[in-house]
């Protein structure tokens, strides 16, 4: 009974000390939390990897009140001043995405490059970790950090698969994700075909970038629509209540009402204008 007791406590004693001694690793957090890896992914593919979630909120927050004090200030209508206030902090948010989608428009255009660069280096006889490293040098300017961090990463450890996995987070690209996990299965698994499967690749993605490029050209009417009529009538609201007659209609609880709905209104109109013209866009791989 002793020893049943003694082993009882000692299990307890291990489980409570389990989080300290084996702490889940990156991969399972990130499963449990992919709301924060898509915001981690979005500010990586702005280019803003230093920047943590932690900043942007501390920065919507500060301009989130300064914006419904200066609009209480000079109109004093409680309902624009939460408006504004919610608008200002989405705004960072937004800002960031805009970046983000200009960003990945724009690499679409290197991938392809990068797949030829890595179909040369294969045919010549190298590695496939040596392959890559090689981007480290002659691989287009906005890719050439992140593949000298995977050299520096596989030359410390050797570990061509855990490099890989580094490499696709600094990347944080569908494209680049499908490129990867290609030469990670040719490495794991082996195979003849490599260099033809990169050149479909290649020739795929430049298929896909010149089509995304024409749709997108054709459809940015209705974005910038959508951006015009959202904005308008808030224009138009913040001109109204510059009157002090108006301003105090608006503090009444019509008046708050009418804006709210209309606030709702305007959310959900240029969302889905926004969700009309937008293409989809293609899902990250194994993250």
């Amino acid at each position: 009974m002793t020893t049943a007791l003694a082993l009882l406590a000692a299990a307890g004693m291990l489980l409570a000390a389990s989080p300290w001694l084996w702490p889940r690793s990156e991969q399972r957090a990130k499963r449990e939390h992919p709301v924060v890896d898509r915001l981690r992914d979005r500010l990586i593919q702005a280019g803003l990897e230093r920047v943590g979630l932690g900043t942007v909120a501390a920065v919507s927050g500060v301009l989130a009140l300064a914006a419904a004090t200066l609009v209480h200030l000079l109109l004093g209508v409680v309902a624009i001043t939460a408006a504004c206030a919610i608008g200002a902090l989405l705004l960072p948010s937004v800002v960031i995405g805009i970046r983000a989608r200009r960003r990945r428009r724009a690499s679409r255009v290197i991938w392809p490059d990068v797949v030829d660069q890595l179909v040369s280096a294969v045919r010549s006889g190298l590695a496939l970790p040596d392959a890559l490293m090689t981007l480290a040098e002659s691989g287009p300017s906005q890719t050439r950090a992140a593949f000298v961090r995977f050299r520096a990463d596989y030359r410390a450890t050797g570990n061509f698969s855990l490099s890989l996995d580094s490499l696709k987070e600094r990347l944080a690209d569908p494209v680049a994700d499908r490129i990867l996990e290609t030469l990670r299965m040719s490495r794991e698994v082996g195979g003849s075909e490599l260099t033809t499967v990169l050149r479909n690749l290649g020739s795929y993605l430049r298929q896909e970038s010149a089509i995304r490029s024409e749709v997108e050209a054709r459809q940015s009417w209705i974005v910038n629509a959508a951006r015009l009529g959202a904005a308008a009538p808030w224009v138009v609201l913040l001109l109204l209540a510059s009157r002090p007659e108006a301003a105090a209609a608006y503090n009444s609880p019509q008046g708050i009402a009418l804006i709210t709905g209309g606030f709702v209104v305007s959310m959900v109109a240029y969302r889905l204008m926004i969700a009309i013209g937008r293409l989809p866009e293609e899902r990250r791989w194994f993250s």
